[in-house]
Order: structure tokens, then sequence, then C-alpha cells
């Protein structure tokens, strides 16, 4: 762990709420700590209302946002004593406490609390940061995880037993924090889900972070944990296969999808370990992940058999469920596969990134667990709980329909200026991922962006690839 604290950068920052936006920032910045909008930080001030009265507030992360851009704008401010009021309750639905949240903010147009909002409010400290550590989650994921975890922290930590995220988990940790917590508690493990660090500045809650952190990978380094083993990834994957294997995801989506390839030494090593069958077949690092990933990835290309036992999983979990559920695609997102390596299925080419770069840093985990006597994830009914939870459930009713090309390619001739140019602008507002070609070479600084692939080439090639287009529409 880097600490990326400057007291200069932070001198600059005026207020509370300010400083913890700068070091959300620098939290967000360590991709072993968060990716992709996870963890949440918070704050606690006093702010007067609109008669000029003091009153307690809690900032907290607002949904959607990603601690590594956030703005002040991106964190939510609820009332704290009513937080602590719910905390005292003996149980709350997800929706009454959604509701609870909603009409308890000081600020109509805040984003949606974290869900997690309540345990900030009674956690006893001015900033609280929560990560998914990869090194703390290493550890938590094995078979003797608690007792590796008390190893290293001692009294230095309060260790929770994994309880589904929202009200559950925040009365949990209201009703044990207090009989275990000591004067030398610096931060929180909730097991098989990340790591809480506290403090009464903005600097001593990101140092306690980075602290924490950093012993896990002293132990893990201690332990003969090493980076993972690398096979070599000469010569492209073969195109068809990868055409193939698109199509059959699609087909068994329903919807078209995107297919992006990471076929490098490492992701092919973990596609082709001796032992991928058990250790591929656990679930993800935390649950949250499987939002992204679905609880398992495909080994091998059979997509139909992957979706008929996805089929059977859910008609087995559903039947434990509290409420009836609406079974999600049945089709993978991740694809482990010895001669492609690991690939990664989105609508989007946003979404199929960020499920290459979550499943990434889950071979480094699972690798981990597995030199510390054996990689364990979740149940899988815990796992199901969280892919079909309520809160998640609602956004799916809610999303309403995709962009119209949505996981369509779009190939543009003369993509650099002019009519080409405007097609491409056209084909990404409506979600397409297009490839851009022109004999300019200005093409290559057009549209930085990962749906846009921009390529310049020769007369002849352009000529080429012309033709290959008109013969495809024929």
């Amino acid at each position: 762990m880097q600490n990326h604290w400057n007291e200069g950068d932070a001198s600059r920052c005026a207020g509370d709420l300010a400083l913890r936006v700068h070091s959300s920032r620098l939290i967000g910045r360590d991709k072993s700590l968060v990716l992709h909008g996870g963890g949440n930080t918070s704050v606690k001030t006093e702010e007067p209302d609109r008669f000029g009265d003091p009153r307690r507030v809690l900032y907290v992360k607002g949904s959607g946002w990603d601690l590594e851009t956030i703005e002040e704008a991106g964190f939510c401010p609820l009332l704290l004593d009513h937080l602590l009021r719910l905390a005292q309750l003996p149980a709350l639905s997800d929706p009454a406490m959604v509701e609870e949240l909603a009409t308890h903010q000081t600020r109509a147009a805040a984003p949606a609390a974290s869900v997690e909002a309540i345990l900030h409010a009674l956690l006893p400290f001015k900033f609280v940061d929560h990560t998914h550590a990869d090194a703390v989650v290493s550890v938590t994921n094995t078979a003797d995880g608690e007792a590796r975890i008390r190893e290293i922290y001692g009294e230095d930590v309060v260790v929770i037993p994994y309880v589904m995220p929202g009200f559950d988990l925040a009365r949990a940790v209201a009703q044990r924090f207090p009989l275990e917590a000591t004067p030398r508690t610096q931060g929180m493990v909730l097991m098989n889900h990340g790591i809480f660090s506290f403090g009464a500045t903005a600097r001593e809650s990101y140092e306690r972070m980075v602290s924490l952190v950093g012993r896990a990978e002293r132990y893990l380094a201690h332990h003969g944990v090493k980076p993972p083993a690398l096979a070599s990834a000469e010569g492209a994957p073969p195109r068809q296969a990868l055409a193939e294997l698109r199509r059959d995801l699609a087909r068994e989506a329903g919807f078209p999808m995107l297919l992006a390839s990471r076929r490098t030494e490492k992701t092919l090593a973990f596609a082709r370990h001796p032992d991928l069958s058990r250790i591929a077949r656990y679930g993800p690092a935390t649950p949250d992940h499987v939002l992204r990933t679905k609880r398992l990835p495909l080994i091998g290309r059979d997509v139909a058999a992957y979706a008929e036992a996805y089929r059977h999983y859910f008609g087995e979990m559903s039947q434990r469920a509290r409420e009836p559920k609406t079974m999600l695609d049945p089709a993978p997102r991740v694809v482990l596969d010895a001669e492609l390596g690991l690939c990664c299925a989105g609508r989007t080419a946003r979404d199929a990134a960020i499920v290459g770069d979550i499943y990434d840093r889950t071979i480094d985990i699972i690798l981990a667990g597995e030199a510390l006597g054996g990689y364990r994830a979740l149940p899988a009914q815990d796992i199901f709980d969280v892919e079909y939870w309520d809160l998640e459930q609602a956004k799916l009713r809610k999303s309403g329909k995709p962009a119209p090309f949505a996981g369509e390619v779009a190939l543009v001739t003369g993509a650099a200026s002019g009519i080409g140019k405007a097609c491409v602008e056209a084909l990404l507002a409506r979600g397409a991922a297009v490839v851009g070609l022109d004999i300019d070479a200005a093409i290559e600084a057009l549209h930085a962006r990962p749906d846009f692939l921009s390529l310049a080439c020769s007369r002849s090639q352009y000529s080429t690839s012309k033709m290959s287009c008109a013969g495809s529409a024929r």
C-alpha cells in the first residue's frame, strides 16, 4: 500500500465535506481497494437548518458515484439523529429503509444514499472509510479466514461475521461493535466483504486504511503468496471462435452482447490451471461482484449448458426467497477458456470492461486464498440473495429499455470527418460499439472512449474494407 496523503493538497480543502471528497479520491485511485463504484465513505458534521438551528448531518457516498472521481454533489446529506434511531429498530425492510433515507436527506436533489448509511451513522467516528481491499478479502475468503484476520490484527479491528448488506448488517454491527471495540480499535473487518477504517480526521481514517491493508499484504507475502503464474500469450485469439462465442452468449441472453477478450499471460495461465474446475466454482470475492459477473464463470464454451445450469440454480434458490423473484438472463458474463483466456460480456463496452477488471482481481484473490490453504466464497444462497436483492430488482424494473443499438458493433468508413464522423457520433449515442476507419491519420485522435476503436489505414485497406462492408450488406 502506498500512502498518497499530501498535507499541502489537504490544506486547500475548505471544510469537512471537501476533505471527505479529497480522501475519498485517494482511496478510489487505488484499484486494489475499490473498483467501479465499490466501497463507500462518510463524514459526520454539523450544519444549520433553514431557521439557523444546528443539526447533525451525515454525508455518505451516493449510489452510482465512483470514489475516484466523486465530487461534493456525489454525497447524500442525511439527518444523523434519525439514522441513529433507525439503528435501534428490531427490523426494517429494504423498501422501508430506502423510504426513510429518501425522506430524511437535507437536499432533495442529492443522489440516493448508500445502503450502508445507517452502518456509517452508528460508528462513533467523524470520518469512516469502507473498501473491498484485495489483500483483506484474500485472507477472509479462506477456510480459516476469521482466525487469520485475528492473527493479523488482534484488538486493532472488530471482526463481524458475514451478514447481508443493508439494515441487517447495521443491526449486527450496532450490537457487536460496542462490545468488542477497545481504545486500540482502528477498523472493522466484515468477513467475505471488506474492511472499514475510521478516525477523527480524514487523514487519520485514510492512513489507518493504508496501514491496515498493508498489514494484510505483508501477511500474504510472509506466507508465500506470490504473483500469479504466467503462460505464453503469443498469437492472436481465433476470431471465428470469439464470434461464435459472442453469438451463443447473445442467443442465451435474448439480446445483443459485446465480448471483450483479455488474452494475457496471467489470464491464460489461470484458464489453464489444472484445478480450474474447482477453484473457479466457489463464487465471487465479495457478494456485490455478482451483480456484474454472475456467481460463476463459464469454463469452456458451452453457453447453452451454462444457461441451463443457471436456470436450475435460480429455480432452487428462489424457492427459499421471502418474495417472488424475476429471473435475470441466464447468459454468463465471464468465460474462461484455455485458448481464449478471459472473455467478458456486457451490453456495452464499458460493462464488459468492468467485468474484466473485477475478474482480473478475482483471479489474484482466488490464487492467494489457495496459497493460504484453500479459497472459499460465501454459500450459493448468500450470493443469490444479493444478486436478487429487492433493491436490485427495483432498479431492474425502473431501468427502462436499453439504447436501440446496445450490444451491436458498427463499422464506419470515412469516419474522421463529414458524414462518416457524424455517423460515428450517432451510432455511439444510440448504444453501439463502433469501429471507425479512415485514410486520414487524424482518425486515431477521435473519440477516446471504450466503445470506439479508431483505425488509420492505407488506401488499399480502405477500399478492401468498403468492399467487404458492401458484400456483407448484400
